[in-house]
């Protein structure tokens, strides 16, 4: 799997760059990078103990049941995580409400800071 989680972690690397980029051109992609930083970051953690997840929700739910609950991450990193999902709804889905662009820089800084824990407890993704 470390090939595969490798590339997952380029791809959260390159995520959160395009998310720095949008910010200012559109608020909403920018969220939405952010979250796919978060969710490709995570999910190559996860991929590195052979555990692969086919939806959002399973991969949420193990976020909170693996990281959080188990004190591996602080509970704000938990609470960071769900704005993140839910600004990525808003900003893919959210017809008439559109994600400010202080949310989004909230995101992207958001995103910036779980892959900073991902990187310091996974060293093997770098």
């Amino acid at each position: 799997m470390t090939e595969y989680s490798k590339d997952l972690w380029k791809r959260a690397e390159n995520a959160l760059d395009s998310a720095k980029a949008l910010i200012k051109i559109s608020p909403d992609d920018a969220a939405s990078r952010a979250y796919y930083a978060v969710f490709h970051a995570v999910s190559a953690a996860f991929a590195l103990q052979n555990k692969t997840f086919v939806k959002h929700a399973a991969v949420r739910a193990a976020v909170h049941r693996e990281f959080i609950k188990t004190g591996l991450w602080p509970m704000d990193i938990g609470i960071a995580f769900d704005m993140i999902w839910e600004l990525r709804d808003t900003g893919d889905y959210g017809g008439t409400m559109h994600v400010t662009e202080d949310e989004a820089n909230q995101a992207v800084q958001t995103a910036r800071q779980i892959l900073e824990i991902i990187a310091g407890s996974c060293p093997e993704l770098k």
